[in-house]
Parts: C-alpha cells; structure tokens; sequence
C-alpha cells in the first residue's frame, strides 16, 4: 500500500494562502468522505488543519499526488498552479518522517511546541470516527504518538517549549509595559 502527503504549512506557503485550507471540524467528516470517494486509489485519508498548516495524509494502492492536489484546489477555490508552488509533496518513507517530525514539533513554528501532538491526534480521532482511517495510516500515525513520546523523554525538546500563544504574550510583554 502506498503512503503520501500533501501539505502547506507556515514554511511553504503565506497565511493569506493557508487560511483558504483550513479546514473547519464541523466540515472535517463531509471533506474526508468527499476525497475518498471521489478517488478510488484513496482508501485511507486523515486531515490535520491547524492554524499553521494543512496535511492530508493518504493511503491506497498507488500514490495519487496529483488528484489529491487537484481535491484540494478545488476546496480552497484556488488554482492548481498556484496551490503547487506552495505545497510539499511527499510519499513512502519520508511521509512517515514528516509525520514524526510534525508528531514530535520538530516542524512547528515554535519548535518542539506540544499542542501539535494533541491537534494529530484529533485528526486520527475524527479521521476513525469517520470511517476514513484503515490499517496503515493508523499503524503510521500510532508510530508517530511513540516516536513524539519517545523524542519528548528523552531530550530537551519539551523543556522549554511552548504554544504559539505563550510566545506572543512573553513577546507582548517585553514590548509593552502594561497588558492589562
């Protein structure tokens, strides 16, 4: 079974463009079984939006990069030339290590900042709940929970992060005298 992802994140593509793709959860069922049926190669599919990016992670029998990027122009009613200029594409091995690095907040803007982990996790959530999620893209996302588990206890990732909120009030707060 072949693995890929399509994504845009806060490294590939401005906010202006992001803020097209992201996917609202009261919407998220309806979109993962628009994409999977409208492919017959999509056999498994989960969505992770947040505020810094969007990923769709897919599974089936030979990658389908293209109409996968072609789904998602459509939905964020932007053209496909464009969509691909800001967009990663990755399949196989390195779409499990992109989904480790995301898992583990080596790819969030504010390394190693934990709400990531929990936002993948919903995604799984509502990607099962949805009837979307099979075997591999489970076993891939499971893996992804240990090797973010496992980064976080055994080095100094987690010691010192935090969200993207924390940042901007401690960096609120050295430029202003009074926040209240």
């Amino acid at each position: 079974m072949s693995v890929w992802t399509l994504g845009l994140n806060h490294k590939s593509a401005p906010l202006a463009l992001r803020e097209r793709f992201a996917f609202a959860t009261e919407r998220m069922e309806q979109s993962l079984h628009q994409l999977r049926h409208r492919f017959d190669s999509h056999k498994e599919v989960a969505i992770l939006s947040t505020c810094n990016r969007t990923e769709i992670y897919c599974a089936g029998e030979h990658s389908q990069l293209p109409q996968t990027l072609s789904w998602l122009a459509q939905e964020g009613d932007t053209d496909v030339s464009v969509l691909q200029e800001h967009t990663y594409c990755l399949t196989g091995d390195d779409s499990a290590r992109h989904a480790f690095r995301v898992a583990s907040g080596l790819d969030s803007m504010v390394l190693g900042e934990p709400q990531i982990l929990g936002q993948l996790k919903d995604a799984v959530r509502v990607a099962t709940e949805a009837g979307a999620l099979g075997t591999t893209l489970n076993q891939l996302f499971q893996r992804s929970f240990s090797v973010a588990k496992e980064v976080r206890s055994k080095t100094e990732i987690g010691a010192h992060s935090i969200s993207m909120a924390a940042a901007a009030v401690r960096l609120a707060g050295r430029l202003f005298e009074d926040l209240s």
